[in-house]
């Protein structure tokens, strides 16, 4: 009686062998087969552009203005912000930077200021003459038109002999149209020294936009004396 009491404990399924649920004979097919099903699921969700990104239109000044016309004091302020004249309200998406000169500053002989744009018939003209080891900034005035001109840069490329000789790069920034020109001075430079520095060279300089925009590709000379 005990050993049947003891087999009614233990239940029906005393007694019977173990079963194992069948295992794939490849460990990673139902990791595979879940990813699959995920990805499909993604796919009919999104119907196939998975990740994929649409930059926004650009929208003129003249629209972000628009926007909030109906609030007569955030129009005013957005307007003040931007410094933009009428003429600028045109609906151009495109930003026009309109150069006016091209100065150069240095302890040897103050400031030179030349007029842009250039003719191409004076691009042989000297430019201005330095001393060796002298200090100096190139100096533009310039003004925005239509639109924001965002990341403008400018590289300045060196040649002497016809080697290339130097080339550096640098950010001016990100400029609104306003009514007064901009004035900015690029990174100070300092002419080499030597027999082999003094000489002539050519140069030229090249402004960009963040949109591969070229809004001025300026080429000078310039003459590097012996300092006395």
């Amino acid at each position: 009686m005990e050993g049947k009491r003891a087999e009614e404990a233990a239940g029906p399924s005393s007694g019977l062998p173990e079963t194992r649920p069948e295992m794939s004979e490849n460990p990673n097919e139902e990791e595979e087969e879940a990813d699959e099903d995920e990805e499909e699921a993604d796919h009919h969700k999104t119907g196939g552009l998975v990740n994929a990104f649409v930059p926004a239109p650009p929208v003129s000044l003249k629209e972000q203005i628009e926007l909030d016309k109906e609030d007569e004091s955030l129009r005013r302020w957005k307007e003040k912000l931007l410094g933009c004249l009428e003429s600028d309200l045109d609906g151009q998406m495109d930003p026009e930077v309109r150069f006016h000169s091209i100065g150069i500053v240095s302890d040897d002989f103050g400031e030179i200021v030349s007029p842009l744009p250039v003719d191409e018939n004076q691009n042989d003209r000297v430019l201005f003459t330095l001393k060796e080891g002298s200090r100096y900034q190139l100096k533009l005035k310039f003004t925005v038109l239509h639109n924001i001109v965002s990341g403008l840069a400018y590289s300045n490329t060196v040649w002497k002999s016809g080697l290339q000789v130097d080339k550096n790069k640098g950010m001016l920034g990100t400029f609104a149209p306003q009514k007064e020109p901009y004035v900015h001075a690029l990174n100070e430079e300092i002419t080499p020294s030597g027999l082999l520095a003094r000489g002539l060279y050519s140069a030229e300089l090249k402004f960009e936009d963040d949109d591969r925009r070229c809004h001025l590709e300026f080429k000078y000379s310039f003459e590097i004396k012996k300092r006395s």
